[in-house]
């Protein structure tokens, strides 16, 4: 098979709303079905450090996590929906305003507004189909108007155009594939999917400058019920 031809292929597998799951499907979602559940008004949030350095956040009476340039994001922290919580970064607490019970929140750390409540961005818009992956793009990236998301080699477009500061979502079906991410003519190297399996949550962060994109990406997690 030509380099053209498996690129037409994963496009499709990718982008498709028909295309098949791998074997151990079933049992994922038994596993999601049977899983403890947190407590009704429950709210899922977690930090995302865009920044160069390294610093550690906490939400609530969760455990403090390294979030920097290797790690981007926390993991989702289970909050009580409509009450303000408390966020700690790098030793110190913050306020955050209540976020509503069911939603998931991605909360943005700001170097220049090292005082006030961090920038909320709501995850929500995305996949309910719990058959598919769903994969999210955030555009954190400075001088940065407009982020694309598309498949390597010119490939499709996943995500046409994502405002600076916002993100996007979009299920798919688990398959290999390699994505850039960029700004105008300028692109990220290549990032590559892992093999995601029905309801995984994936996040690709959009880093760096309109003209030194960067793409990383990380599976998101969500901190065990009673923690």
């Amino acid at each position: 098979m030509n380099a053209v031809l498996k690129s037409l292929v994963a496009t499709a597998l990718l982008l498709s709303p028909c295309a098949g799951f791998a074997q151990g499907a079933p049992e994922g979602r038994l596993a999601q079905l049977y899983a403890a559940r947190p407590p009704a008004g429950s709210a899922f949030v977690r930090v995302l450090n865009p920044g160069s350095t390294v610093l550690k956040a906490g939400i609530a009476n969760g455990a403090e996590q390294n979030v920097g340039p290797a790690v981007r994001a926390t993991r989702y922290a289970i909050v009580e929906g409509g009450k303000p919580f408390s966020v700690r970064v790098a030793g110190k607490a913050r306020t955050q305003p209540a976020v509503a019970a069911g939603s998931f929140t991605t909360l943005v750390l700001d170097a220049s507004a090292a005082a006030k409540p961090l920038n909320v961005l709501e995850d929500g818009g995305g996949s309910s189909d719990a058959l598919k992956a769903e994969i999210r793009f955030y555009n954190l990236a400075g001088n940065c108007a407009q982020g694309k998301l598309a498949m390597a080699d010119k490939g499709a477009v996943v995500f046409p155009a994502v405002a600076a500061g916002r993100s996007a979502a979009r299920g798919i079906n688990p398959v290999k594939a390699r994505l850039v991410a960029g700004c105008g003519g300028k692109d990220s190297t290549a990032v590559e999917l892992p093999a995601l399996q029905p309801g995984d949550h994936y996040s690709l962060f959009l880093t760096g400058t309109a003209n030194a994109p960067v793409l990383q990406g990380q599976l998101s997690g969500t901190d065990a019920v009673g923690r």
